[in-house]
């Protein structure tokens, strides 16, 4: 089988702060590259307004005329203010991100040679997300223990050859120049996705690119903005992600101004380990 060609992209913040110049050179990449999928990691938008989802699902839908696309929402995607007491997952804060693309928050797309797995971390304010540092409010994610058993028992059912990819909005490395987690209990959180059963974890939300492993076993694409607030003022980057039988790449492709075009640059390599996926877990709890 040749390799399963992954676009990993996120952070466009489309409304104050996106590089329109940007979006279309992602437009025109995945048009030549035809990769299987194209996974879009939250924060489409800038404040859940609806001509900013308009824009990002006309951008969802120009990508999906040359491969399928998945797409989960991000901090920046929830109306958290619509419901913040009682704490609890209030359908009302995802409503308007639900009109454009659809009730389910956390997708699965299957294919022959791909399956992506989508899992919901951004929630607003919520006990579970809150942390003892103000900054976290409403930015931090925090990922369910029922949402691990969803997605683990779905990839147990997928077939033997497909790739597995995992989903989600907040970065569950530590950011290189930020040292900033995205998700609280992120320890915990880390420990439950070793268990998933994935070949590779796609995430975002620290607006730098990024690759790495949990605990030296589950690749990790950690992918950047394509606004002008970067960390360190770093050109924008996205990744693409080759897996094949043995191994998973990813590799950072940088914004030339000057140019227009982003290029191929740092490229990581990480043997593929699925970790233990014995028995179904129960979903609830």
């Amino acid at each position: 089988m040749s390799d399963v060609i992954i676009v990993h992209v996120a952070d466009l913040h489309f409304g104050r702060d996106a590089d329109l110049a940007q979006v279309a050179a992602i437009e025109k990449f995945v048009s030549e590259l035809r990769p299987d999928v194209v996974c879009l990691t939250g924060d489409l938008t800038q404040r859940a307004r609806h001509g900013e989802l308009q824009r990002g699902l006309a951008f969802a839908q120009s990508l999906g005329r040359y491969a399928p696309v998945h797409v989960i929402p991000g901090n920046h995607d929830v109306q958290w203010w619509r419901a913040i007491f009682p704490f609890g997952k209030a359908r009302v804060r995802w409503r308007k991100f639900s009109q454009y693309f659809g009730d389910d928050l956390a997708p699965v797309l299957s294919t022959p040679r791909v399956v992506v797995a989508g899992l919901l971390t951004s929630y607003g304010i919520t006990w579970k997300s809150l942390t003892f540092n103000l900054r976290d409010l409403t930015v931090k994610g925090h990922l369910p223990k029922k949402e691990v058993a969803r997605v683990k028992n779905l990839l147990m059912g997928a077939p033997p050859a497909a790739v597995r990819v995992v989903t989600l909005h907040h970065n569950v490395l530590r950011g290189q120049i930020s040292r900033r987690m995205g998700l609280s209990r992120w320890r915990t959180a880390q420990k439950r996705l070793l268990t998933i059963g994935a070949d590779v974890i796609l995430c975002a939300h620290d607006h730098q690119e990024g690759a790495g492993q949990i605990d030296g076993v589950l690749p990790v694409s950690t992918t950047g903005t394509h606004t002008g607030r970067t960390r360190g003022k770093r050109p924008s980057a996205f990744n693409v992600i080759h897996v094949d039988k043995q191994a998973v790449h990813i590799v950072h492709y940088r914004w030339d101004a000057a140019e227009g075009l982003f290029h191929p640059s740092t490229e990581s390599v990480y043997a593929r380990h699925r970790g233990p996926t014995d028995a179904p877990v129960p979903v609830g709890g």
